[in-house]
Parts: C-alpha cells; structure tokens; sequence
C-alpha cells in the first residue's frame, strides 16, 4: 500500500450508525467497563498493566472465566489505558483514575466516540503483530530485554506484512470489481502477499509460504475481530491436526470456508481509511465532494469508478437547483488539458441525472466547439425540439474527445476495443478525416485505436493516420 496513487472511494456509513457500532464491540464495551470497575484500591504496574492480583477480579467484572480470563482482562484493561478511558495518576505508586475520554463515550459527538475507538484499534492491530506472550517470555534475557532474533521475529517486518494484509482487504472491499461486502477466503489474502503478480503457477516453496502466511492471519484475524474491524469465520481446527490424527468428523475439501473467510466491517472501513489517511495515502470516501464545486466534482470523481462516481454525483445534486447545476457543470467541463475529455464525459454522466429544468442551459451551449456534441446528445435524448444537426467537423471532434475521455477511464478495456472496432466499421473513411480532426488528443487517440484494433490493415491504417496527426500538431 506504498503507492502513492489514489485509492478507490469507500462509502462509509453515516458516523452515528458507527459510533453505536464501536460502543456495541466486545473489546471496547469490556474496556468501558474495566475503566468504571477501576478505583482508588486498583493498582498499576511499571508498565501500566493491571497488577496480577487484580486480574481476576477485573475478570470477575467482565463475567469472564476459565483459563484465557486474566489474558482477555489484561488485553480490555490495557485498550482502556491507551484509549484514555483510564489515566494513570501517580507512576510510582500505581495510582489511576478514569480518564477523559470515558466521559466522551456518553456525552461526546459520534465523531468523539469514534476517535476512542480509533485508539483502541491502533492498541489491538498493534497487538496482532506480536506473537504469542509464552515465546516472548522465552526469549527475554536477564535484564528482561526480548531477544528478537531467538524469536525469529522481526517487529518492523510483521507489522509491515498485516498493514499490507489489511490494505489489500480495504482495497478489495472498495473496489468496484472486488467482492464488496461478500467475505475473502483467507488463502487468496495470504497469496496476495506472497504470491508474485507475474507468477504462473506457485512452487512448492512459496505454496509453503501461503500456508505459514495463513496460520499467522489466522491468529491475528481472531485477535482482530473482538474490536469491531472484521468478522472472521477461523481456520477449521481439522486442518491444523497432525496427520496422523483422525479428524473428528468427515470433512469436505472443496469448502474453502474451511480455510478462514474475513469481512471487512462498516465500522473497520471507517477505521482502516482513518489509518490510510494517517499513513499519508489517498483514500477518498463517497460524499466528501458534495459541498465543493463543479470543478472539484469533475476532477475529483475522473478517478471513481462508474457506480462510486454517479453516487458521489447524486449526493452533489441533491444539494443544488438543477438549472443553476448544469450551467455550474458545463463551465468546468471546458478545457484542452489532458484531464479535459474525462471530465466531459464525467459532465455528460451526471448530466444524464439532471431532469428538462436543465434544458436552457443546454442550449446556451449549443454553439461551444467543445460542449456543443454533449449539449446534442442530452437535448436529443429528452426529445427536445429545435436541436441543430452536428457538422461533420463536430461529430468527428466529439468521436476522438469521447474516445480519449474512455482512455483515460478504462486504459486498454474490452468496451473500448469495441468502440474502436464499431467506429472503423462504420465509417469507411474515419481515418482519412480523423487526423485532421484539431482536437489535443487526436494523435493518442488514433495511436492507441492502432494499439486496440484487431484487424493489422485497419490497425495499420491508425498508426499512419495517428503519424499525420502529430506531424500536423508539430510533435
């Protein structure tokens, strides 16, 4: 998650509906109630943890039992001091006293609640990259230093590797081809860390490494899921049996839930894009552009995807007369910059949602060499009277700016190679008029319809006509 470019928009739920989600967590609400058990008689160690004889009363609080309870009480107490529910008052002592955030999770805003959680979660995904307390005990020295390379683990590294692991989950889940909300098999997140995009088929080594990938997700995907961010369905304990080992009952090998499923949350969307914004990365969200101008929603919305772009569009005209909309949104569809043709077309489709009030603005337009074509098309559409023909010149010009805003768009997708082939079929003479065509991207347009075509004469005939073109433009 390095790169630098943008990621696709999540559409976040509304902060209230999350913030009563985060409060609703296991480990926040065992938190909450550690932080109001916690008094004048409770006692910290050096570190901030509860001191061991207290745990089993904090365990006892939490209507805990059994021989994870002290380990559970520990982990909600220790979310409690770094959320600031809890505030330690005298070090030497050990002292503490409920802390100012606690009275944020009643009195505070949604947004207040969900920055609490937010500590919380940076405690628990923190967390989630140590591995077990027994092999940390271990590999303590005398003078109670870990020693890392006993343990054979690297912090920096792991923590590297589940910030990875959670960034592809994000992305997956944002995605507009991606499965949405629809759970990840945890084999195919695991690959995507491990396995090289160019690779083939996986060797034996690094199937080995899914393997070992999976059983370190498996751990922190069940340390994960008590904080709100996934739900996780956990590895069958049948597969991890020696094999020697009869499995308790038949098994089915082709159910790949066998091997892990995890959904990301609503609320772990909230909280992964915090996380991805604090990391310094571009992570936009659905909604963020409705108060800002026509401009910024065209720039802003060249990036989203077909579904992600149309609900940010939506959300922008719900909060402006549509006259006044579209006049707003053809003056900044002008331009022969490169980002021009895709903020047309992305002008063009939230046009398509604007009703006949729109109408006089359409025709006010009707004679601009760049938004004339689009003007025609939407007045045609809602069978308006009066509409000029395009010359010849135009319809030529709106062909290569349409297909250049699809360039930018989609690269190289099969809806363009089929618009490319369509427009070579059906006029016979495209490329003898196109390169004359005094539109910026012509000579792009004509190289990459070259690039997309099938057929070598009609592909050949592209490049040639593309060669004029720059030629003409003195490139």
């Amino acid at each position: 998650m390095s790169d630098s470019s943008p990621l696709p928009p999540v559409r976040l739920h509304p902060e209230a509906e999350l913030a009563r989600a985060a409060l609703s967590t296991p480990l926040l609400s065992r938190a909450v109630r550690l932080a109001r058990w916690a008094g004048p008689a409770t006692r910290v160690d050096a570190g901030g943890g509860l001191v061991e004889e207290q745990l089993p009363d904090a365990a006892g609080t939490l209507g805990l039992s059994g021989d994870d309870a002290a380990a559970y009480a520990a982990e909600a107490w220790r979310v409690a001091v770094d959320a600031g529910l809890v505030e330690i008052t005298d070090e030497e002592a050990g002292t503490v006293t409920a802390g100012e955030e606690l009275a944020l999770l009643t009195g505070g805003s949604p947004h207040d609640v969900l920055t609490v959680w937010l500590s919380a979660l940076e405690t628990v995904v923190a967390d989630a990259s140590v591995p077990d307390l027994d092999g940390l005990m271990d590999a303590m020295d005398e003078g109670g230093e870990i020693d890392f390379t006993s343990l054979d683990w690297d912090p920096e590294a792991e923590a590297e590797f589940l910030d990875g692991v959670l960034g592809n989950l994000y992305l997956l889940t944002v995605s507009e081809d991606g499965p949405g909300q629809a759970p990840v098999p945890l084999p195919a997140l695991a690959a995507s860390m491990i396995v090289p995009s160019d690779m083939g088929e996986p060797t034996n080594d690094v199937l080995e490494q899914v393997s070992d990938a999976m059983m370190r997700l498996d751990d922190q995907f069940r340390t994960l899921e008590p904080i709100g961010l996934v739900e996780y369905r956990p590895v069958d304990e049948d597969l991890m049996a020696d094999a020697d080992e009869e499995p308790a009952a038949p098994v089915d090998d082709t159910d790949v839930s066998r091997y892990g499923l995890v959904r990301l949350t609503p609320l772990g969307a909230y909280g992964l894009r915090a996380r991805l914004l604090e990391a310094g990365l571009d992570a936009p969200a659905v909604g963020e552009l409705a108060d800002k101008g026509a401009d910024a929603l065209l720039d802003g919305t060249a990036r989203f995807g077909q579904s992600a772009a149309q609900a940010e569009t939506e959300q922008w005209l719900g909060r402006r007369e549509p006259l006044a909309a579209a006049r707003d949104l053809l003056a900044a569809a002008r331009g022969a910059d490169a980002g021009a043709p895709l903020r047309r077309l992305r002008c063009q489709q939230a046009l398509s949602l604007v009703g006949t009030e729109a109408e006089p603005a359409l025709r006010e337009v009707l004679d601009d060499p760049e938004l004339g074509g689009l003007a025609r098309v939407w007045l045609s559409e809602r069978g308006a009277s009066g509409v000029p023909a395009p010359s010849q010149d135009l319809v030529f010009w709106l062909t290569v700016d349409t297909v250049a805003a699809q360039l930018a768009a989609e690269g190289n997708s099969d809806e363009l190679q089929a618009l490319v082939e369509g427009l070579a079929e059906q006029h016979g003479g495209f490329f003898a008029a196109a390169w004359r065509v005094d539109h910026p991207a012509t000579a792009d347009v004509l190289e990459a319809m070259g690039r997309l075509h099938p057929d070598k004469k009609v592909a050949k005939e592209a490049r040639k006509a593309a060669f004029k073109a720059r030629s003409q433009q003195g490139g």
